[in-house]
């Protein structure tokens, strides 16, 4: 028997694992409320039903998966970004991949939120929108610019990786690749080192990627049993249109600057992406689904190391496209339930304070509403706002983080085509037998 027969799709599995979550979490959902759910004792402890399930067994995978994920992101992007700097032979090629990087992400980030405040205006979904004043936010205060480009550098590289600050753990890998590229015949010593051990933490990938379909499970499972759909029914048209537009953004802007700026085949990115895809939009986190991206722009797509290393770990810390759509309907949105009109002037300084807080709050937890925070008050507009939205805001980040780490991939493309570096082979193998977990002949691809 071959081993594709002897293997059920890894994708197939994810998304069984999805939609038996989303059904599973539903019909417990349903099953049990205060007057309906059930209590029984396990050696002399009562336990409840539904919190046996929910906050139980679906709470520890679903934790424990998102977890084992984590895990990876400081050692994966620290070794594999010290490999990719250290390994050019050109060190002006670092600062060709840092401004082709961060220019394309700024521009897909302001053609985002200008899409989306365009949408908006037009649609006007906060009109006739009922003000609920019971609920109550708190953002966190967001720092400024001059803190921002200070925070960027480590004064402890260890407490950096400790806290999981990605923008410190790039800058101190970028300089440990270059001073290694510069040490001769010690840095070809140490770099094969790091070799080895990324060789080791990308089999660590693969081995959890074997465990995804059961992670979405409990993660979908749990969201399903949790989420109440009635909260939903005021804000239907703020959900569908933010959700319409990150489509939109995914299936349009992206694979034309894939067409115009690298001559390839968008819907084959597309394809390769959705393994992906389903475990960004199950964790709801583009650091958490970090090991995933980074393989699957080398693995599937053909993107050298050496672009990789350095385009995805940035895009996963500063690119929130995304975000920047939900931020453009939000503002309008809350500027038409509180009746406030916006002028042309405004409107930019959202375009302008949206695109630049895609960076700078990059490492601030809570970033997608502490973002929005930052957009309202430079509108004066009020923040106790972004309360309307709360109640829709989880499945709407878990459609963000799709489209976020499918923009890192096509920005990673982009970049390798552009320094002729991409292995056009890998890119346009056939995307549908192309399963990560069977990508071992390509697993030499730029070593």
């Amino acid at each position: 028997m071959s081993q594709d027969s002897q293997k059920t799709h890894l994708t197939l599995k994810i998304v069984i694992g999805m939609f038996a979550g989303i059904v599973i979490g539903a019909l417990l959902q349903m099953s049990f409320d205060d007057s309906g759910d059930r209590v029984f004792n396990i050696f002399g402890m009562a336990f409840s039903t539904y919190g046996f399930f929910v906050d139980g067994i679906f709470n520890i995978g679903g934790a424990i998966f998102i977890n084992s994920l984590k895990m990876l992101v400081v050692p994966l992007v620290f070794v594999s970004l010290v490999c990719g700097v250290s390994s050019l032979s050109d060190p002006s090629k670092l600062g060709r991949l840092g401004g082709k990087s961060v220019g394309l992400y700024v521009l897909t980030t302001c053609l985002a939120v200008t899409f989306a405040l365009v949408a908006a205006l037009i649609v006007k979904p906060g009109d006739g929108f009922v003000i609920d004043t019971e609920a109550e936010f708190a953002p966190s205060q967001a720092p400024g610019l001059a803190q921002v480009i200070i925070d960027m550098f480590p004064s402890n590289p260890i407490n950096a990786m400790a806290e999981g600050n990605m923008l410190q753990i790039i800058v101190f890998a970028v300089l440990f690749g270059i001073a290694m590229a510069k040490c001769g015949e010690v840095g070809e010593k140490v770099q094969k080192a790091f070799e080895m051990v990324n060789d080791i933490i990308m089999k660590i990938v693969l081995i959890i990627m074997e465990l995804a379909p059961y992670g979405v499970f409990f993660l979908m499972a749990k969201l399903a049993a949790t989420t109440e759909l009635a909260a939903f029914s005021n804000i239907l048209v703020y959900f569908f249109l933010v959700f319409f537009l990150l489509i939109l953004h995914a299936l349009i802007t992206y694979p034309t600057l894939l067409i115009l700026l690298a001559r390839l085949n968008p819907l084959t990115l597309l394809i390769k992406m959705k393994d992906t895809a389903i475990f960004a939009f199950s964790s709801s986190s583009s650091s958490a689904t970090l090991p995933i991206t980074l393989a699957t722009a080398q693995r599937k797509l053909g993107v050298d190391r050496s672009v990789a290393s350095f385009t995805i770990p940035l895009g996963a810390t500063i690119n929130m496209d995304g975000t920047a759509i939900m931020q453009g309907v939000a503002t309008v949105f809350i500027a038409q339930v509180y009746g406030v009109d916006l002028s042309v002037t405004d409107l930019l300084m959202v375009v302008l304070t949206a695109t630049l807080a895609s960076i700078g709050t990059a490492g601030v937890p809570g970033v997608g509403l502490i973002m929005l925070a930052m957009v309202l008050q430079q509108v004066n507009l009020p923040v106790e706002g972004i309360a309307l939205i709360l109640g829709i805001d989880r499945l709407l980040d878990m459609t963000r983080t799709v489209v976020n780490v499918t923009g890192d991939c096509t920005i990673a493309t982009i970049v390798s085509k552009s320094e002729g570096v991409l292995d056009e082979d890998v890119y346009n193998a056939d995307p549908f037998s192309d399963e990560m977990v069977e990508a071992g002949k390509v697993e030499g691809h730029n070593s």
